[in-house]
């Protein structure tokens, strides 16, 4: 390191100071305490100039680290704020995306509600409608399966008659199918007669059931009824049955009381009917009552009534 040049104040005197004017100088022939105070004295100089040589290294070497370490901390700070001003800007950026997509899906959120709400309204429209029609075509229902019980009033359901014969089913045959079967002293008049309309039966297998329209409504409530006190009619060799010609819907709530029905034929004190179209009308105990739907456990109740 380059000898540092002399400052004013903390300047480094490298000759021995003057001696005081008006004495002698020290001559070897001088007393011994003499010798000594001077040596304490060049001592004394000696530690200031170590003191004060250790002072200026000391302050020029704080003032080389302040020097640097504001040159490091300053190209630092530079690079801290460069980076930090490139962040806010990615940052700033990625915000204005974020709230440009936050926009629209805001406007689409509004759009939705607005569909929504218009939808739910229909929806309720709708429901109204559906209601209405389903109400109306569950009444056209009933209205067509009246009309058609109606138009079947008078017609007769034969079952077990063979199809050996193309012309048993011929208003002629059956006319005298049902004079013997019942022992009548004429012949009722039928309008027709026809086996219903399905796939002929294979050889053994049941036949199908003719469906024979009387002219006159009396005729049909008088075969009936002597068909349900005979049940098993046997004519010419040949066992049939007779049943009114209910429509499909009819037949089926009507077969729903099946079970029921065999179940009343074991209890004492119980009569029952079927009513048209499908009701079953119980008395019990002086008491009659009328269901279109009936539990298990009402008659079992009342199979241990005796």
């Amino acid at each position: 390191m380059p000898p540092k040049p002399v400052k004013g104040g903390n300047s480094i005197q490298s000759h021995l100071r003057p001696a005081p004017r008006g004495e002698a100088p020290t001559c070897a022939e001088s007393s011994p305490g003499s010798g000594a105070a001077a040596r304490a004295a060049a001592t004394d100089d000696a530690s200031s100039l170590k003191k004060e040589l250790f002072a200026a290294l000391r302050d020029d070497f704080t003032a080389i680290l302040k020097a640097e370490f504001h040159a490091i901390l300053g190209e630092s700070l530079s690079s801290i704020k460069s980076e930090l001003l490139s962040f806010k800007k990615d940052l700033s950026s990625g915000l204005s995306a974020v709230q440009e997509s936050f926009t629209g899906l805001n406007v689409t959120v509004a759009e939705m509600e607005k569909s929504l709400s218009t939808c739910t309204d229909d929806i309720v429209s709708l429901r109204k409608t559906v209601d209405s029609l389903t109400k109306t075509v569950a009444q056209l229902e009933d209205k067509c399966d009246d009309l058609e019980s109606r138009s079947r009033r008078q017609n007769i359901r034969i079952i077990g008659v063979p199809e050996d014969d193309p012309l048993s089913a011929s208003t002629a045959a059956v006319s005298r199918l049902l004079k013997e079967a019942f022992g009548f002293a004429e012949k009722p008049l039928l309008d027709r007669a026809y086996r219903i309309p399905i796939p002929k039966p294979k050889a053994g297998e049941r036949p199908r059931p003719i469906i024979a329209k009387l002219h006159y409504y009396t005729d049909c409530v008088k075969i009936l009824s002597k068909a349900r006190e005979q049940q098993r009619i046997k004519v010419n060799g040949m066992t049939i049955f007779v049943f009114p010609d209910y429509t499909a819907r009819t037949a089926r709530a009507r077969a729903a009381f099946t079970d029921c029905r065999r179940r009343l034929r074991g209890i004492e004190g119980v009569r029952f009917g079927l009513l048209h179209p499908a009701r079953l009308r119980i008395t019990h105990g002086g008491t009659t009552g009328g269901w279109q739907y009936l539990s298990t456990s009402v008659i079992n109740n009342w199979s241990h009534v005796r």
